[in-house]
């Protein structure tokens, strides 16, 4: 029995789930099923006014996609969650989330009422209901990531999506390097091209961890990581 494990559980496809991952913790998401997408927020939980930045988490680190050795940077300049492990190798940061009128239009109506559980969902309302669990609102909502999922961006600037990209099994790992607030939402890529509803289910998995070490991939894969994390520290003194 690995008695660093904190929690497991399985979200189920189109739901929403949040948590406070403590610093010396892990998030580990893994695609039950293969062809799974999960949406994923982040906000400092000691203070909301330092929030995932995109921007700067892809130019400072020379990159449109994310894997293993990136990290997720706040617009204070310092890291939220670092990923010191992947299996897959691309996870799409720009593409952002469906809402109520794509779902709609891609898969015809389907409310709570008539469809009981089996009603279409979208990742917005999903992360604006989530987010309002914490006091926040759309105001505080800004770009997410869409772990699980490949999207290249041709010569043309054409954004285009690759199904079948994860496997049943593959998984990601997100260590917090503060006290992060992680939002997450498996509703179905905005760019899945399928005209069926199916989103899929996601296990999570929260356990112990030990602090990153001078030569730790997402430590030394530039030097705009290793002053993030010369802030993030100079934080918990």
């Amino acid at each position: 029995m690995d008695t660093s494990i904190l929690w497991s559980e399985v979200i189920p496809g189109a739901g929403t789930w949040s948590h406070v991952l403590k610093r010396g913790t892990a998030l580990r998401l893994t695609d039950l099923e293969g062809g799974a997408n999960a949406g994923a927020y982040f906000l400092n939980a000691d203070l909301f006014a330092e929030r995932f930045n995109l921007p700067d988490t892809l130019k400072a680190q020379h990159t449109a996609k994310l894997t293993a050795g990136h990290v997720l940077m706040s617009d204070m300049g310092r890291i939220l969650c670092s990923i010191p492990e992947d299996s897959l190798g691309w996870h799409d940061p720009l593409s952002g989330c469906s809402n109520a009128a794509s779902v709609e239009n891609k898969y015809g109506r389907a409310d709570y009422q008539e469809c009981r559980n089996g009603w279409h969902q979208n990742a917005f309302d999903g992360f604006l209901i989530e987010l309002a669990k914490y006091g926040l609102g759309p105001r505080d909502f800004q770009a997410i990531v869409n772990f699980f999922s490949k999207v290249a961006v041709a010569d043309d600037g054409s954004m285009q999506y690759q199904a079948q990209h994860s496997t049943p099994g593959s998984y990601v790992e997100l260590r917090a390097e503060m006290n992060t607030l992680v939002i997450l939402n498996t509703c179905q890529h905005p760019l899945d091209p399928s005209t069926t509803y199916s989103p899929k289910p996601v296990e999570i998995t929260i356990k112990h961890v030990p602090a990153p070490s001078p030569d730790d991939v997402c430590f030394i894969s530039c030097p705009e990581n290793m002053r993030a994390y010369t802030l993030t520290r100079r934080y918990f003194l």
